[in-house]
């Protein structure tokens, strides 16, 4: 596999480009080509373990958009405007707990790894759940989860801004209210899956008011 060869400044200015667009040109849509492109930066992303604890809905149809309003008071300019909609599912406790079927799964099916290989790295895994990490509720995983799903989410946004897309995350939104939602009728089985976010992607039916703004580089690095 060949080397990436992206310019360090392409990718500066994407960061630059990309912001939390608030209200999207709703005649613009993404290509097939391009949102399978920036759902396979999802695909790929990396997660604790390489477990992917992750699942993502694209939500098209206009009647489940609408039913998506009264939960999530941050996204209905968003679900009116957006060319794509994405939920961002984790996974709760049953799935990701050190002796579920799914992790055996992973480590045996997907990883394909050798039966001692398997034993070394569930008994890693249990280790760092309740000692390292001490994951101990159904609450804790679940936080542990999306954890790994946020970085997807940064992955997905970023691959759509080096392609002059936009999107805007948003956490704004009643989780448990969205959550029944989700299981009646989206037919999510939330015993399995939470919802961590919702993500807006399209093109900006305005340039930002004002420029970028962070704290000094100083301020937030420190070298030791």
């Amino acid at each position: 596999m060949s080397t990436p060869n992206i310019a360090k400044e392409e990718i500066i200015n994407a960061f630059n480009f990309r912001h939390a667009t608030k209200e999207f040109d709703a005649t613009k849509t993404i290509s097939d080509d391009d949102m399978k492109f920036i759902l396979e930066a999802a695909h790929l992303s990396p997660s604790s373990f390489g477990f992917e604890p992750w699942h993502f809905i694209v939500v098209q149809d206009k009647e489940l958009r609408e039913l998506l309003k009264p939960v999530a008071w941050g996204a209905p300019l968003k679900l009116d405007t957006a060319s794509h909609f994405v939920l961002g599912l984790s996974m709760k406790a049953p799935m990701v707990k050190h002796d579920s079927e799914y992790i055996m799964h992973m480590m045996k099916d997907v990883k394909q790894l050798p039966a001692d290989v398997i034993e070394m790295y569930s008994k890693f895994y249990r280790e760092f759940q309740e000692r390292d990490f001490d994951l101990d509720t159904d609450k804790k995983l679940f936080d542990w989860s999306s954890k790994q799903t946020y970085i997807a989410l940064g992955n997905m946004m970023t691959a759509a801004a080096l392609t002059g897309i936009d999107s805007c995350p948003i956490e704004g939104f009643h989780q448990e209210n969205a959550e029944a939602l989700l299981k009646e009728k989206f037919g999510v089985d939330t015993d399995k899956y939470g919802l961590s976010f919702m993500t807006a992607f399209g093109y900006r039916k305005a340039d930002p008011e004002f420029g970028k703004s962070r704290r000094n580089f100083d301020d937030i690095v420190t070298w030791k």
